[in-house]
């Protein structure tokens, strides 16, 4: 059993464009107070996801902590865990503004994706690489996300094509906004030398998915993955 993750720090980071306090946390490997060494990091999205099942919203979390444990062969990296804002995770997560119609109403959502892409880059990145020992080339700098975390994560990192090295993207929700998401990667590619690993179930949508289109949903997670 891999026992290098063991810390847990929490930090709570301004969001200007929010007006908001957001907690960030930060899994240390368990010598790292022993060493020097530095680590590469990854930066997850809906940090309440991936801890502890008790914090997230769908009652399921991906368990990390005992994930990495039992994963021995993983060399020890940097674990930084970004909340999402619950109520406007939809709006952060989502670069393009969207209209969604039902038979009562029509509802915006969404536009700033930028805005989070942004604070991600110039505060979390730095506030990290300042606090803790990091290795913080573009190499070494990983994101990941699933769903609308793959969305703003595939955005983030055609943004920024000289931060981010590494791309997890997970049941990747872009049917949403297929069009701009198309026309934007076709316009800002991600840097060639990125290492992407893309992964979609064949159950993926539920009844909230279903609310937003008329699509087999489950069916629209694995597209939009094979068209990314």
């Amino acid at each position: 059993m891999n026992s290098d993750y063991l810390a847990l720090h929490e930090h709570s980071l301004e969001v200007p464009y929010m007006q908001e306090k957001r907690r960030v946390r930060v899994l240390l490997p368990s010598n790292y107070e022993s060493e020097t060494t530095h680590y590469p990091v990854v930066y997850m999205h809906d940090g309440q996801n991936i801890f502890f099942s008790r914090e997230s919203y769908s009652g399921y979390s991906w368990k990390l902590i005992p994930l990495l444990k039992k994963s021995e062969n993983l060399p020890p990296v940097i674990i930084v865990g970004i909340d999402n804002s619950e109520e406007k995770r939809f709006d952060e997560y989502m670069p393009w503004e969207i209209s969604v119609e039902d038979e009562e109403q029509k509802i915006s959502a969404g536009g700033m994706g930028k805005d989070y892409a942004k604070w991600l880059v110039e505060t979390v990145k730095p506030f990290i690489d300042k606090h803790y020992r990091t290795k913080k080339e573009r190499k070494d700098t990983i994101l990941a996300g699933s769903s609308l975390g793959a969305v703003i994560t595939a955005y983030t990192s055609a943004a920024y094509p000289d931060t981010f090295g590494g791309l997890g993207i997970f049941s990747l929700a872009s049917w949403l906004c297929e069009e701009a998401f198309i026309n934007y990667l076709s316009t800002n590619p991600i840097n060639s030398k990125s290492k992407v690993y893309i992964q979609s179930g064949t159950n993926e949508g539920n009844e909230e998915d279903q609310m937003l289109t008329t699509k087999d949903t489950d069916q629209a997670y694995i597209d939009s993955s094979i068209r990314y």
